[in-house]
């Protein structure tokens, strides 16, 4: 896959599910669902923010630079601005989910480890 190839195409990795709820030119809509200790890689995008909603279990999102670390429990959100490296995980006991949302630029995933 290229560097900047939509994930929404991508298959899950293991220990997480994805449905994509929405997508078009400027919007991406998917909701998550993450086993226990499963993180998402390092990764950032350059123009679209990452809008990050809990809706089950707990979800922790951290970005670098400067450091920000955020546990979202059901109705709580964070954003993981353009162009900030960040990752999202679930440090729960139990299953979580989570809903991401894009708009207003085109998506793009770029890797940081």
């Amino acid at each position: 896959m290229e560097e900047h190839e939509a994930v929404a195409r991508a298959v899950p990795e293991v220990g997480q599910s994805l449905k994509t709820i929405a997508q078009t030119s400027d919007v991406r809509i998917v909701e998550y669902t993450l086993n226990p200790g499963v993180n998402h890689p390092w990764h950032h995008h350059s123009k679209v923010t990452d809008r990050i909603y809990g809706l089950e279990g707990l979800i922790g999102a951290e970005i670098r630079q400067p450091a920000q670390q955020y546990l979202l429990h059901p109705g709580e959100s964070c954003e993981a601005p353009v162009g900030r490296v960040h990752h999202v995980g679930n440090p729960g006991t139990v299953t979580g989910r989570y809903l991401l949302v894009q708009v207003l630029g085109k998506y793009d995933y770029i890797r940081a480890d």
